[in-house]
């Protein structure tokens, strides 16, 4: 489903300025542009948060008065991040996640690719999807729910392009290269795997 542009609120996040990167900046690959306008609305009463909402075709994001343009336009990313993750989550079940591959598959492989089932699946730890091309079924990690629709819609695409090609050569990459947003969608996960490889290590505590 593409992203509900109905008013949406993202809540309120800590702007603080302790000098630690938002915990939500530090898998992000930089941003591509993105598809809607974006309005930053400063505000002297504001100190310490960052929120951002939907508002018709924009994304309104509110931001302290103080803030440099370098952490405007960080905060940007991350807030335009959180929404589309409580928008993916929200939407997507396994009906919607049917419907985007059959969008996908028209925008980007000529309709080619038609999957008899799509679904979402909670016995994937290991892997974001998976496909069995005989079956034409797809199937979809739970772990995806609630990240950025772009990196869904990368994974739906992965498996797509596996129901047309089997294996990982040229000729699939070839596919995989006619979506905008590969490289940032690898990005994201390649980051969020390296985080659960992590010790959990208490969090440092705010003066």
């Amino acid at each position: 489903m593409p992203a509900d542009h109905s008013s949406g609120l993202a809540g309120e996040t800590s702007a603080r300025s302790s000098g630690r990167r938002p915990r939500d900046a530090a898998v992000q690959p930089p941003r591509a542009p993105v598809a809607s306008a974006v309005e930053v609305r400063r505000s002297a009463r504001r100190s310490r948060t960052v929120s951002a909402y939907r508002e018709g075709d924009r994304t309104v994001v509110l931001i302290p008065a103080r803030m440099s343009e370098a952490e405007e336009q960080r905060w940007v990313g991350v807030m335009l991040d959180k929404l589309a993750a409580q928008e993916s989550k929200r939407l997507m079940g396994d009906s919607e996640l049917a419907g985007r591959a059959e969008h996908l598959s028209g925008q980007y492989l000529e309709g080619r690719a038609r999957p008899a089932t799509v679904r979402w699946v909670t016995n994937q730890n290991t892997r974001w999807g998976s496909c069995t091309p005989a079956e034409g079924s797809i199937r979809l990690s739970h772990r995806l729910q609630g990240m950025p629709e772009y990196v869904v819609d990368y994974v739906l695409l992965h498996e797509l392009a596996h129901l047309l090609v089997p294996g990982h050569g040229p000729r699939f990459w070839k596919l995989l290269d006619r979506y905008p947003r590969t490289e940032r969608a690898r990005g994201y996960l390649e980051g969020v795997a390296a985080a659960e490889r992590l010790p959990h290590l208490p969090t440092a505590r705010e003066e």
